[in-house]
C-alpha cells in the first residue's frame, strides 16, 4: 500500500499519523499479551507460581494504617496519603490541628 504523501494536506496527514500511531499501539499490545502468555506459560510448565518468582503482587502495595480520625465522626480515618478528605479539610477550617487528629 503505497501512500503519496505530497498530495495529501495537512488535516490528512494528521489523520494518517494518527491511524498509524493507534495501529502501532496495537500491535505493541498484542506482542506484549504474547510474551506474556509465554513467560506464564513457562512458569506452570515448570511447576511455579508467578509470587514465588517474583515475590508477591505485580505492583500492588499493601494497605496503610489510618493515621488520622475525624474527631466529629469517629468512624472516619486517614492514612495521610493521597488527597485529603473532605472532613479533613473542613476540621482544619474549623481551627483544629493535624496534630489534634493523629490517632494515637
Amino acid at each position: 500500500m503505497a501512500v503519496d504523501l505530497k498530495t495529501m494536506n495537512h488535516t490528512q496527514l494528521n489523520e494518517l499519523i494518527k491511524r498509524a500511531e493507534s495501529r502501532k499501539n496495537d500491535l505493541r499490545k498484542q506482542s506484549v499479551a504474547k510474551v506474556r502468555a509465554k513467560v506464564d506459560a513457562l512458569i506452570k510448565a515448570e511447576g511455579f507460581t508467578f509470587a514465588e518468582l517474583y515475590g508477591g503482587r505485580r505492583g500492588k502495595r499493601g494497605k496503610v494504617a489510618p493515621k488520622y480520625r475525624n474527631p466529629a465522626n469517629p468512624s472516619e480515618t486517614w492514612s495521610g496519603r493521597g488527597k485529603r478528605p473532605r472532613w479533613f479539610n473542613a476540621a482544619l477550617k474549623a481551627g483544629k490541628s493535624e496534630k489534634g487528629m493523629l490517632i494515637k
